[in-house]
């Protein structure tokens, strides 16, 4: 059954966490879609300008273009109104939108996250669901993480921190695991060409 994941600003505010939600998006058509709203867009905005004060505008706008490229839906209107159960009122927005767009997952960083116990969705961490993505379609993981090893080592960064480290940074720890696990598959299929290549 197609997955519907309404995506926080906690998500889209790191690069690593929203790069790999929207790669695995792509790649893994019809596994699930992804939804969020302009008000989740918008905090998304504020949390990178407190992050980085001199962030240029239009770093901004190619963000804001990249994550609309990559959503499935841009969820419109909510009752802000339904019953709330969690302890932080700034995050009631985030449930009702994730409730009007019939979400089954709700994809926060946010720890201390409590919906109410009506709520037709499911809190996941984005280790949790990278997780289950690439249990669940680890061909199309290995895909990411082949074009994703790419392009970290164009970075100027890539001798000091890897991919695995990144994700270790972002708080995906056993993902990181997992694509160190894929990394290996990947540079044994690389050995075996170059040998092929030489015969």
């Amino acid at each position: 059954m197609l997955q519907r994941v309404f995506v926080d600003a906690n998500v889209f505010c790191s690069s690593t966490l929203r790069d790999w939600t929207c790669l695995l998006r792509l790649r893994t058509d019809g596994m699930f879609q992804l939804h969020t709203t302009e008000d989740v867009l918008a905090e998304t905005v504020r949390m990178l300008h407190r992050k980085y004060p001199e962030l240029p505008g239009g770093a901004v706008t190619r963000l804001r273009a990249a994550v609309l490229g990559a959503i499935d839906e841009l969820v419109e209107d909510f009752d802000a109104t339904v019953p709330y159960a969690g302890q932080d009122p700034d995050d009631r927005h985030v449930h009702a939108a994730a409730e009007a767009c019939r979400a089954h997952v709700l994809l926060t960083e946010d720890q201390g996250f409590t919906p109410t116990d009506a709520a037709n969705y499911e809190v996941y961490r984005c280790d949790d669901f990278f997780l289950l993505v690439d249990d669940s379609a680890p061909g199309a993981a290995r895909d990411v993480v082949r074009q994703q090893a790419h392009y970290w080592s164009a970075r100027p960064d890539a001798k000091r921190r890897g991919l695995a480290d990144a994700l270790r940074d972002a708080g995906c720890p056993q993902f990181a695991a997992r694509v160190e696990s894929h990394l290996r598959v990947l540079a044994g299929e690389a050995r075996r060409r170059s040998t092929a290549g030489r015969r």
